[in-house]
């Protein structure tokens, strides 16, 4: 491993250059609040908030997340209570009415203690914060972000419901299971099993006959995909001033679509994260130490942010969402902890017989049970209010009702229970002090499912797989199950029995959303069949393995590694092939040299990733049946790696000739196709540049600006290494649309040796001078320093203020 690329300054001369005018002490009266709070912004852009009691500080926390990410918050707001139609029109009615269906209508108080016994004051003090930011910016309206400006339109207050809202959760595989389900009925079981990589068990597939083929090839998920889907702008929402000119949109439209449609194809079971704990006696300060890089599509602003949280009872730094109190991943001075997800199916996907004599009733057991339906108002910018009435069956909200056919669809959310709103369940974890008050904490976090990991200074490191984990008997999940009664879940997993380990014996521990139970589990009913391929958790513990004691900068440059395992094991599969050109001939003999790392600088990464992606389109191209091919687009490389190996499981004859002309030809291919990309110089064919491996990070509106607004908006274009399938994953495409936007490295030796990064920066302001900062750092692999004492956090001011009470 190269440490090189981790070297960082915490304090760069630009830094003093940039903020020495600010480095003064202002003094804001804030109503709300009942003493005095003090925040220090950091070089990079991190608050350190110190408030002298629990509701100042997270009315603090609220207050300044809103005020850097206003238009974040605003759009998250739309998103969910079903508000976007309001000023985007008709087109998207049907997002507001999925999000609405599938609302949470449970009980305030039974909800939010649910997260921490003060969980109510807690989020009370947070909406409270964001909503005193937001009145003070309609009060100044010429404060306001651009994007408000662009729109004509003003942020709107905040309510609890907004926190607890499921909308943007990492929810699970309802449309995988429509996907899976159509497959079979079109191709049957068996063979639909040989496509896909289940594991660890294999699932039962059989599709119900009473489910009919002409039903499951409609569109019965509308209201669910709507609201799943990421808001995507028309220039015609902007005002004509700051519009893109149409041809100029529709050709960046069509560009955006493509990368990500290929990223989401591609990349279905490889986006993910990492994380690992290391034993002190792996570690050269002798403490353990924790590493976590979640992944999630990148964005502007990103998903998260960091904060640190100080008051009495108090003392945390790390990140999480913006617009969710406390910090999801990160330390505080006992321990640090960090999250994958962990693979959980926690939604059904149930078909009901409608009663012919009345469609809203339903056959459930021998009985017609009534929907319950709720009716609703939307508003819909240029045209009247919109008047709907959602259903519901006793498993979860209706999706889809047929009358021709007298069937209904619905679909079963475990998501829906008290306690699921995304990473609330943090807030415990913020407060513990030991790995048995963590492992309790994680019993909490319904939602997402996660691979919860915790080092503290005593010398533990452990694992707790959290979520809500539906136990399922004969049947498992993956396909359409009639909703009368034949195949109901039997009860929830207590979490404390989801898979766990504490001080194994290897001095590690890492996950990376492979499977990571046990082969003797004991709740085999309660394990997913959807897993990420294993080659990113394989290269961390590759290295964690070896006999060494690492530093946190070594942690941090694994979380960058671009070591690509599927090179190393399909490479040699074109040793002894014959290929057609001397060209040919030679650049594979730059293969048979290489030492796989995707290098952003390598000619054979770049040649190699083209074959790889060329040779996975023809495999399966070749191996699923046409009329499958519609709902499974990609083989998980796994699999394409398994058949290479055992091509009889391809061909009944001559498999071995068979699969060495499939990777001749491919590789034949994918000259031509970098030819065609990159020119005909081999030179040219570097892994990282513009037309190839490289970052580029949108805004929401930066497709539909012009050209001056564009720039401002949007990253500049950076080369990058890695794909999917390194710990370093940065997507399967060119673009890296995918990854972790933000890494932390931790040793509980010493919290101020902790590193991180957040691209593009803190701030969603796009006149803010941390809205892309950080961006440069993290294109090339680098962190800076998270500093956690006060005296610390002093060195490192860029700016210091204090939050009056108005009394």
């Amino acid at each position: 491993m190269h440490t090189k690329s981790l070297l960082f300054t915490p304090l760069l001369i630009f830094s003093f250059l940039l903020f020495s005018c600010q480095k003064q002490e202002n003094k804001n009266t804030i109503q709300g609040l009942n003493e005095e709070v003090e925040v220090i912004r950091d070089v990079n852009g991190i608050n350190h908030i110190f408030a002298q009691n629990e509701e100042d500080l997270f009315f603090a926390q609220g207050y300044l997340a809103a005020k850097d990410r206003l238009f974040q918050f605003e759009l998250w707001r739309r998103q969910a209570t079903g508000a976007l139609a309001e000023i985007l029109g008709e087109r998207e009615l049907e997002r507001d009415r999925g999000v609405r269906l599938f609302k949470f209508r449970g009980d305030k108080e039974t909800e939010l203690r649910h997260y921490h016994p003060r969980g109510v004051e807690i989020v009370d003090s947070f909406v409270a914060g964001i909503n005193t930011y937001i009145e003070e910016a309609r009060q100044n309206p010429e404060s306001l972000p651009i994007e408000f400006q662009m729109l004509g339109i003003q942020p709107e207050p905040w309510t609890w419901e907004v926190v607890i809202s499921r909308h943007q959760g990492l929810l699970e595989n309802v449309t995988d299971e429509l996907n899976i389900s159509r497959v079979v009925s079109q191709i049957g079981a068996e063979k639909a099993k040989e496509l896909y990589y289940f594991h660890p068990n294999e699932p039962v597939l059989d599709l119900d006959p009473r489910i009919p083929d002409e039903l499951l090839m409609k569109d019965i998920l509308v209201p669910y995909r709507a609201f799943r889907r990421g808001v995507r702008f028309q220039p015609e929402d902007i005002r004509e001033e700051f519009r893109r000119e149409a041809e100029e949109f529709e050709k960046a439209a069509a560009y955006l679509d493509e990368e990500l449609n290929f990223t989401l194809e591609s990349d279905a079971f490889a986006q993910g994260s990492n994380n690992f704990v290391v034993a002190g006696e792996k570690s050269e300060s002798g403490f353990p130490m924790m590493a976590n890089d979640p992944h999630r599509l990148q964005a502007i602003p990103s998903l998260r942010y960091w904060v640190h949280l100080n008051a009495p009872g108090w003392n945390v730094v790390g990140a999480g969402e913006p617009v969710i109190p406390g910090v999801s991943i990160g330390h505080n001075d006992h321990g640090a902890w960090g999250l994958t997800i962990f693979s959980t199916d926690n939604e059904d996907l149930r078909v009901y017989d409608l009663n012919p004599d009345n469609p809203s009733q339903y056959r459930y057991k021998d009985e017609w049970l009534e929907m319950e339906s709720i009716q609703d108002t939307i508003r819909v910018k240029g045209q009247e209010d919109e008047i709907i009435t959602h259903y519901y069956t006793r498993h979860g909200p209706v999706t889809f009702i047929d009358e021709e056919l007298n069937k209904a669809v619905a679909v079963e959310c475990a998501w829906l229970e008290t306690g699921s709103a995304p990473y609330l369940a943090s807030l415990r974890m913020d407060q513990s002090t030991t790995w048995e008050e963590f492992r309790d904490a994680c019993t909490y976090n319904n939602i997402p499912a996660e691979n919860m990991v915790w080092a503290d200074k005593n010398g533990t490191i452990g694992w707790q797989a959290t979520g809500i984990a539906p136990i399922r008997k004969g049947f498992s999940g993956l396909v359409a199950t009639m909703g009368d009664g034949r195949y109901e879940w039997e009860d929830y997993l207590p979490i404390a029995d989801r898979p766990n380990a504490v001080n194994p014996e290897s001095g590690f521990i890492a996950t990376a959303n492979q499977n990571v139970a046990p082969d003797d589990y004991a709740y085999p009913e309660a394990l997913g069949f959807e897993w990420a391929d294993d080659f990113r958790g394989e290269r961390i513990k590759e290295v964690l393995s070896q006999d060494k004691k690492f530093t946190v900068e070594e942690l941090g440059v694994l979380q960058n590694d671009y070591l690509a395992l599927p090179a190393r094991k399909l490479v040699p599969f074109l040793k002894n092939v014959s290929l057609e050109t001397e060209r040919a001939d030679s650049l594979n003999q730059v293969l048979q040299s290489w030492d796989f790392v995707l290098d952003k600088n390598s000619v054979a990464a770049g040649v190699y990733v083209m074959w790889e992606r060329i040779l996975r389109r023809t495999i399966s191209e070749l191996m699923i049946p046409d009329e499958a091919k519609p709902w499974l687009g990609s083989i998980q490389l796994t699999q394409v790696l398994e058949w290479m190996d055992n091509p009889e499981m391809m061909y009944d004859r001559n498999p071995v000739e068979n699969r060495d002309q499939i990777l001749a030809e491919s590789f034949e291919q994918t000259i031509e196709a970098l030819e065609e990309k990159l020119g005909k110089n081999p030179s040219d064919w570097q892994y990282g540049q513009a037309d190839y491996k490289h970052a580029k990070i949108r805004h929401p509106l930066g497709e539909v600006v012009n050209a001056e607004w564009e720039a401002k908006l949007n990253t500049e274009t950076l080369p990058r290494g890695g794909y999917s399938f390194t710990p370093g994953a940065n997507a399967y495409g060119d673009n890296n649309t995918s990854g972790a936007s933000f890494r932390i490295v931790v040793d509980t030796e010493d919290w101020e040796k902790t590193i991180g990064i957040n691209t593009p920066g803190q701030s969603g302001n796009p006149e803010s001078p941390f809205y892309k900062n950080l961006f440069p750092k993290w294109a090339n692999d680098e962190f800076v320093g998270i500093p956690f004492a006060k005296e610390h956090v002093l060195t490192q001011k860029a700016e210091e203020r204090i939050l009056n009470p108005d009394k």
